[in-house]
């Protein structure tokens, strides 16, 4: 039977196990999965040995004859969810050397991701000290037996990722109280940090085939808008990257691997930032707001011969580019960019995105070192500028780290007023609603307090980024009912006010969740959560990040810190 059930999710599902010889593990053993459809048992149990057993309710067995099948059987068992007793069953068997796998969430996850684990599993590891092996199933959620909002597959692709074997932390010293809770915390963690390694490991190597990936599956679905209320589906947006790219490539110095980037929060912005991806290009997003001389010293500095703009936006924002043409780089210019794209080549562009829309990204060689993706400058506020180095792993591993930390979901609408050429809105507000696959909504300037509520009311949208003090200057113009649809607001960059935070949960019934990052580290490091939000802090430091604590003469409750992790830059030029 288990050879048959491998051979039949094979055929369906393509489904493949790795690390699978960890599950010969003898007992004590709980094996915790990630619970994300009615049939992840299925996946899981044409891995396992006959010894095994499934934790499963028995209430829930008895909704109907079906379920008292699968669920009542030699390869079960069964508790009482309602009985104080249950976990010292569990427990006792755990003592004879059992086997058991267990669903910590207690439900079926409702946004597709990681929900909270039930403490009663972190009593189970403090009275038992078993073992424990984590199973990511990826690609579970996009089954139509998911009870999660997101795009549903009959047949998607499934695989289960089993982890080495984990000793949970001795807790000796604490109560059963604060053990039990800090076992439930270091499980969730451990399931957090392999789904963000599986997805590294195992996911797109660049930004633009994660984008790639995420469009072929929802092709038609509206991924971006603008203040102009052009909206763009992800066959339109991957249709202008692929004409775009001829007379960008055509254009350009075919010696010069960096070209900036001048241009507001609208469509073209994304579409240009892809284009010069696609043709191996590296863009440099210049500040529009600091003036003349400053671009000029940061184009300098990237060694910068050309920048795509345009004139449009120079003649609206009246910028002084007399500086920049007078040093030598020449101005490219969107506009005439389209005038030399016919209409038989969106055609054939269309033809080919509907066929093969893989064929826009590449396949880089996974040896190599990740490539430089985008440059990026400081704000200056410890002198000139300085250029950051961020390549593609940077940015994919930030992009995952704060998915494998958030329940964004396929339904959420980000709105971002949040200029590119900053890291907090290159990456979190125009890259994490691409890959993830979220529709956003990309406005010119966040300065707009009263407008900003507005066009936030009239497109729904569940997602906010900002700062304290764009945050107070919304909450002086915005009407309570604007920002009804909220589900996060994400506030970094400067600190969060506690007066601005009881502003918004007192007007708005909305709670603020405070971040930090940094250009250099792409740009997040730490973020609250619903799950654990501390007011006062900037939350946890995000998975896959290291770091150390150095001591300064004169600081008594703090110090240096030194962070690594795949999201730190490649480098300063």
């Amino acid at each position: 039977m288990r050879a048959l059930a491998r051979l039949i999710l094979r055929l369906l599902f393509r489904f493949r196990s790795y690390n699978e010889s960890v599950l010969n593990t003898p007992g004590p053993v709980l094996l915790i999965p990630n619970h994300s459809s009615w049939i992840d048992w299925l996946f899981v149990g044409a891995c396992l040995d006959p010894d095994w057993k499934f934790v499963v309710s028995k209430t829930s067995a008895e909704t109907s004859w079906v379920h008292r099948k699968i669920m009542i059987n030699k390869r079960t068992f069964p508790i009482d969810t309602d009985s104080p007793y249950a976990v010292k069953r569990m427990a006792e068997h755990l003592n004879t050397n059992g086997r058991l796998v267990l669903f910590a969430e207690g439900r079926l996850s409702r946004t597709g991701t990681l929900m909270k684990m039930f403490e009663g599993t972190g009593f189970l590891l403090h009275k038992t000290k078993a073992k424990v092996i984590t199973c990511y199933l990826r690609g579970a959620q996009r089954l139509p037996l998911s009870p999660n909002p997101g795009l549903k597959q009959w047949f998607p692709t499934v695989r289960a990722h089993f982890s080495e074997v984990l000793t949970p932390p001795k807790s000796e010293f604490a109560s059963t109280v604060k053990a039990r809770a800090q076992l439930t915390s270091w499980l969730r963690d451990q399931m957090v940090n392999q789904q963000f390694n599986t997805e590294m490991k195992f996911g797109p190597m660049d930004v633009l085939s994660a984008i790639v990936a995420t469009a072929r599956e929802q092709p038609k679905k509206i991924i971006l808008e603008d203040a102009t209320h052009q909206a763009l589906t992800y066959r339109r947006l991957l249709v202008a990257v692929d004409v775009l790219g001829k007379p960008l490539r055509m254009a350009l110095s075919k010696g010069e691997k960096r070209v900036g980037v001048l241009m507001p929060n609208v469509n073209a912005l994304p579409v240009v930032l892809l284009s010069l991806w696609h043709i191996d290009k590296i863009p440099a997003v210049l500040n529009f707001s600091t003036g003349a001389a400053t671009m000029l010293a940061c184009s300098q500095l990237a060694g910068l011969k050309q920048i795509v703009t345009s004139r449009a936006f120079l003649e609206r924002a009246r910028l002084d580019i007399g500086v920049l043409i007078n040093a030598g780089i020449e101005l490219v210019y969107l506009e005439d960019l389209r005038g030399q794209i016919s209409s038989s080549q969106k055609l054939v562009s269309l033809l080919r995105m509907m066929l093969a829309p893989g064929s826009l990204s590449k396949s880089p060689d996974t040896h190599a070192p990740s490539p430089t993706a985008v440059i990026l400058f400081t704000s200056g506020s410890e002198g000139v500028p300085k250029g950051v180095e961020l390549s593609h792993t940077n940015l994919l591993a930030n992009i995952r780290q704060m998915l494998a930390v958030t329940d964004i979901e396929d339904t959420d609408r980000l709105f971002n007023c949040l200029p590119v050429f900053h890291s907090f809105g290159l990456t979190v507000g125009t890259l994490v609603p691409l890959i993830r696959g979220a529709y956003s909504f990309i406005y010119p300037s966040p300065l707009h307090y009263r407008v900003i509520p507005g066009v936030f009311y009239d497109r729904d949208c569940t997602i906010f980024l900002s700062t304290n003090t764009f945050l107070n200057g919304y909450a002086r113009k915005a009407n309570p009912y604007d920002f009804r649809t909220m589900r996060y607001l994400f506030a970094a960059a400067e600190k969060l006010q506690e007066s601005t935070a009881t502003t918004w949960s007192q007007k708005f019934g909305v709670r603020v969740l405070e971040g930090y990052g940094a250009t250099e580290c792409a740009p997040c490091l730490s973020v609250n959560t619903p799950l654990a939000p501390k007011y006062g802090s900037v939350g946890r430091l995000l998975p896959g990040i290291e770091y150390k604590l150095e001591p300064v003469e004169g600081v008594e409750d703090g110090g240096r810190m030194f962070v690594r992790g795949p999201n730190v830059m490649n480098g300063y030029f």
